[in-house]
């Protein structure tokens, strides 16, 4: 979702769906990928408009 055409609403509503949490840690993975970070933590700069979706996807790589 492009920062340019969207808003804030949407953009923490995007990170929600692409990273929902499943409640067992052992069988998600996120904790780990998002080095214990909630995804809207990890993603707080994209939601709030301040960088692309892909750079900070490239910070957890």
């Amino acid at each position: 979702m492009e920062i340019e055409t969207s808003t804030e609403a949407e953009r923490r509503q995007y990170i929600k769906n692409a990273f929902p949490c499943i409640a067992d840690c052992e069988m998600c993975g996120l904790c780990t990928v998002f080095r214990g970070k909630d995804p809207e933590l990890a993603y707080a700069d994209y939601i709030s408009g301040k960088r692309s979706y892909l750079e900070v996807s490239q910070e957890y790589r």
